[in-house]
């Protein structure tokens, strides 16, 4: 197919990132010159000037679409919103820190006409990443792949190409605790990678704190693995096992006539059962809890302002209903 013939949508999350955005736009531009193309900024509650950056591209580009959320809602819902709006034959997620390198979309694009439905980055060097995040970003993909049984790519964060096929599906899964990336690997159809260096942030400072990170990593391994309350029950059954010990144990030396002085052994014993019994509660209320959040049946988002959409943009309807 003839590359004008072709619509690339961009989505792009923004938060506070008005240093970056003319730079991102200048280098989108100059990667998707022989396509037709949008680029679909969502504002996900901004308190800077972006939004104003975003509406002076609007003024001498057509293409350039604008979604305002009514508050910060996270990340993986600004690129849920761009997704269930975008109009193109298939759609690039990337953040707008310029961390991952726009002029790789063409390659993108290139294995999305040989047949792939999903195209994703692979992150084979970090610049400016501390060691400490790469080891727990590598033990993490390791921990998931092993609990879900989805094949997640390792060192693969959200850049990259889906096409159509693959949006279709994200606009029908509306859980609420999302995680985008094992969704799209949950998908199935034709995926393959490609390598890049990432670079360093351009300007401003990560969104993405240590709690954040931490919650995507737990929406990650419970939004796709029944493991963790398997282990809860696993845990009440080993320490079942050890108190039936040791009551077999205090009967028989307590025939024998012999004083239990194990006062130590005894608290420790409790504080061991007592803690296992707190962690499975804890378990069980996270899912409890995540069930809540779907019972609810809010909306994902709410978009307060939007600039530039097609008429027939899609309802924000949870479809899921319980």
């Amino acid at each position: 197919m003839e590359n004008k013939k072709l619509t690339i949508s961009v989505i792009v999350p923004v938060l506070n990132e008005e240093k970056n955005i003319p730079v991102l736009y200048r280098r989108l531009t100059t990667s998707l010159d022989t396509f037709n193309y949008e680029i679909l900024f969502v504002n996900d509650g901004s308190t800077d000037k972006s939004e104003d950056e975003i509406q002076k591209l609007r003024v001498k580009d057509k293409n350039v679409k604008l979604i305002n959320l009514s508050r910060n809602f996270g990340h993986q819902m600004a690129i849920t919103c761009g997704i269930d709006h975008v109009m193109g034959d298939a759609a690039i997620i990337i953040d707008s820190d310029l961390q991952d390198p726009p002029e790789i979309i063409p390659k993108m694009i290139i294995k999305w006409q040989e047949g792939f439905d999903v195209v994703y980055g692979v992150r084979k060097e970090r610049k400016g990443e501390s060691p400490l995040k790469l080891i727990t970003a590598n033990f993490f993909y390791a921990l998931i792949r092993l609990l879900s049984g989805t094949k997640i790519p390792q060192n693969v964060g959200d850049f990259r190409l889906i096409s159509r096929n693959i949006i279709e599906v994200l606009k029908t899964s509306r859980e609420y605790q999302r995680f985008l990336r094992g969704i799209i690997s949950w998908a199935g159809f034709k995926q393959t990678g490609i390598n890049f260096t990432r670079d360093r942030r351009y300007a401003g400072n990560s969104k993405y704190t240590t709690f954040a990170m931490i919650k995507l990593a737990i929406d990650a391994l419970l939004s796709f693995s029944f493991l963790p309350l398997r282990i809860a029950s696993i845990l009440g059954l080993l320490t079942t096992t050890v108190s039936v010990g040791l009551l077999v144990y205090s009967l028989y030396v307590t025939a024998e006539g012999r004083t239990v002085r194990g006062w130590s052994s005894l608290i420790v014993t409790m504080l061991f059962l007592g803690s296992v019994q707190l962690i499975s509660l804890g378990i069980i209320g996270e899912y409890l809890g995540r069930i809540y959040e779907e019972v609810k049946s809010r909306p994902l988002y709410v978009v307060s302002k939007s600039f530039g959409l097609n008429a027939r943009s899609p309802k924000n309807k949870r479809k899921n209903q319980i």
